[in-house]
């Protein structure tokens, strides 16, 4: 008799489609059971999907049950094969943007779940970062949207728009940004800090359906929250934090960009605004760098 057949897994794709599982587990907990929203406004945010993880991917027991009990067998439990190493090339940008525009809707409207889950699997496969639609019952009004051109926003009291390296010509808004300065003195500002505005977007958290119930909570939530956001016409992605609320509805635009944000994603010209893709950046330990994103 023959030895069984050994079989190799692919830990990364595999922990991907296990946080993408688990979202589609919580969409269906939460949208059912608004206990687990008040559980979350107390700090107790449902499960560590890293830590159950780490311990199913010792095991043997991933592939069958990852495999064959997904909700969405099209997406979930289809056995991907391993991606070959991704280059820098122009057919790679080519190939991101086909594939998501043949996902995307071509008018601007809500995602499909099943929509949702093919973008953060092509975000993965291609640029090797966990990005989801929602954390835990926490999730936009909108994952895609126009974004619009933002100005500069003051870093410690005194700031100026001559003390900001780039794009000096967009100036510096009048105002805070929604969570205020980002240190109390220029004296007290990091690198950390200094990337935070340069790759700065802002949301719109007020019109959420439940942001005046959960106030406490989602302010603390968004405040620098890292998200990803991908120009689908270009293939251009870039990690940002949430530093800024807005733009008013009346705008038509859904998300704000910083100079630097809108200028990688080559929409600094013209009307100063177009279609992108924003999702959370499933990022824990805080190992993805803010800036532009390559093709691993």
């Amino acid at each position: 008799m023959s030895s069984p057949k050994k079989i190799s897994l692919d830990t990364p794709l595999l922990y991907s489609k296990l946080k993408l599982k688990h979202f589609l587990s919580e969409k269906a907990l939460t949208s059912g059971h608004q206990e687990v929203k008040y559980l979350e406004s107390k700090g107790l945010l449902l499960g560590n999907v890293r830590e159950h993880a780490t311990k199913l991917l010792t095991s043997g027991a991933l592939a069958s049950s990852l495999l064959i009990s997904s909700p969405y067998p099209s997406i979930l439990a289809k056995d991907l094969p391993t991606p070959p190493p991704i280059s820098q090339s122009k057919e790679t940008q080519e190939s991101l943007i086909s594939k998501m525009l043949s996902i995307l809707p071509k008018e601007i409207k809500p995602l499909s779940t099943e929509q949702e889950v093919e973008i953060s699997h092509l975000l993965f496969k291609t640029f090797g970062i966990n990005a989801v639609p929602q954390l835990g019952s926490t999730r936009l009004n909108d994952v895609y949207g126009l974004i619009g051109a933002e100005q500069h926003l003051p870093r410690f009291p005194g700031d100026t728009i001559s003390q900001h390296d780039e794009y000096q010509k967009s100036g510096i808004t009048p105002g805070l940004g929604g969570w205020g300065y980002f240190a109390y003195s220029k004296s007290l500002m990091t690198e950390d800090l200094v990337k935070k505005e340069k790759y700065y977007i802002a949301v719109q958290t007020l019109y959420l359906p439940d942001w005046q119930k959960r106030l406490k909570f989602l302010s603390n939530f968004y405040k620098h929250r890292k998200m990803v956001v991908l120009n689908p016409y270009n293939g251009k992605a870039i990690v940002c934090v949430v530093a800024d609320a807005g733009p008013a509805k009346w705008t038509g635009k859904h998300f704000g960009g910083s100079p630097e944000v809108m200028a990688y994603l080559q929409l600094n010209v013209g009307k100063q605004k177009g279609p992108v893709v924003l999702y959370f950046v499933d990022d824990p330990e805080d190992t993805v760098p803010l800036g532009p994103l390559q093709p691993r």
